[in-house]
């Protein structure tokens, strides 16, 4: 694997841990800013909003570009976002600072991974896509927790000079081990926004924002299932994440291995299916410790397990044009996530319990299966009249 990816793959475990550190630092930034917790939690909210809509307007108004040179332009943000977090003298600047860094998420795990995808064969793609996402998965194991810790013991400001330094070393990592890339003089953004017309790039969309959304419908609500009903102490609750990101870097890249080698179909059509079912077992298994942690691993290893093989599969379906639609894909991703914490919460709140984020998780998942499968069909239809319109043999003479 070219050592560029890997540099790519650092980039995305600084994004990622930037996306999910905040969630253990609520506390120390809402006491520091003078804000109320459920107040600071917005600089959760705004970024998500920043991924979604962001990352689509910046890579189209820059579709030109040369995507090394984007890249190096979504990381100077980053570093830049990161820089305005750390001195933020008042909530209302650090959000500001949080929606900058959150405009290049989304757009450079997209850039990043047609790079990635471009830069190896195409037995080799899918191993590649899953290592630009691997860098995320890792940031759920040890960035968050580090930033976390780093932040609780020499003050939260400490941990955005973190995300600066690796914004940093991953600027440079890029700069001197990326290779140019050229794009198309003619490359237009009509070009980019016709493949939105192309059934199987919306089906692509659908499928992502389905099995994200599955996944985190569950994982939305884990700690008072793990807690409430499992009956896990709240000291248990970071091993237990540790565990689900264990889970989360194990599916990431065995996503990608078998999406080279039986096919993306294939390869979604297991995770999926595997994620239903132990998306369905987690609401018997959540009554008993050991059976509730190693079906969280499952799960974490199931959902991400669909990561390389959707994003391979968009690219691949854009044909021509897949710089966008790989940065939609990863806003599909984030309406999915929201969207299953969502409904995840209205469950809750309607009184069917804890565990009952499960069931609707393993339906999202049972859902986007069902488009895998139709994906798969349509594909299948398309070669059938090749072969068909193919001549017959000659009769034999004998």
């Amino acid at each position: 694997m070219p050592i560029a990816v890997f540099a790519l793959a650092l980039c995305g475990f600084g994004i990622g841990t930037t996306e999910f550190v905040v969630m253990g630092l609520l506390p120390d930034i809402a006491k520091d800013v003078s804000v109320s917790i459920t107040t600071a939690g917005g600089l959760i909210s705004g970024y998500a909003l920043g991924v979604v809509i962001g990352g689509p307007v910046l890579v189209a108004s820059a579709i030109r570009i040369p995507r090394k040179r984007m890249l190096l332009a979504l990381m100077a943000i980053f570093v830049l976002g990161n820089l305005v977090s750390a001195l933020a003298p008042s909530y209302g600047l650090l959000m500001v600072g949080r929606i900058v860094t959150s405009v290049c998420h989304g757009a450079f795990l997209g850039v990043a991974s047609v790079v990635a995808a471009q830069l190896v064969d195409a037995s080799r793609m899918g191993r590649a896509v899953s290592l630009v996402f691997a860098g995320g998965a890792m940031a759920n194991v040890l960035g968050a927790p580090l930033g976390t810790f780093i932040g609780q013991n020499l003050g939260w400001r400490s941990t955005f000079w973190m995300l600066v330094g690796i914004g940093v070393v991953g600027f440079f990592g890029i700069a001197r081990l990326v290779p140019a890339i050229a794009v198309s003089t003619d490359t237009k953004l009509s070009s980019e926004l016709g493949v939105f017309r192309k059934p199987q790039v919306i089906i692509g969309l659908l499928m992502t924002a389905l099995s994200l959304g599955a996944l985190f419908t569950s994982f939305t609500y884990i700690a008072p299932m793990l807690t409430e009903v499992t009956g896990y102490a709240s000291s248990a609750l970071t091993p237990l994440l540790a565990l689900f990101g264990v889970g989360l870097v194990v599916g990431n890249t065995l996503g990608g291995k078998m999406s080279d080698r039986i096919g993306l179909i294939r390869t979604l059509t297991l995770a999926l299916a595997m994620l239903a079912v132990v998306l369905g077992l987690f609401v018997f298994t959540a009554h008993a410790k050991i059976p509730a942690a190693i079906t969280f691993l499952l799960v974490g290893f199931a959902g991400f397990a669909t990561v390389p093989p959707l994003m391979t599969r968009v690219i691949s379906k854009a044909e021509g044009a897949p710089t966008l639609a790989a940065v939609v894909t990863v806003s599909a991703s984030n309406v999915g996530i929201a969207l299953g914490a969502y409904l995840g919460g209205l469950t809750i709140d309607a009184g069917l319990g804890y565990t009952s984020p499960n069931w609707l998780g393993a339906i999202m998942a049972g859902l986007a299966l069902v488009l895998t499968l139709v994906s798969g069909a349509m594909d299948r239809s398309r070669t059938t009249p090749a072969v068909a319109a193919q001549p017959e043999p000659s009769p034999s003479t004998n």
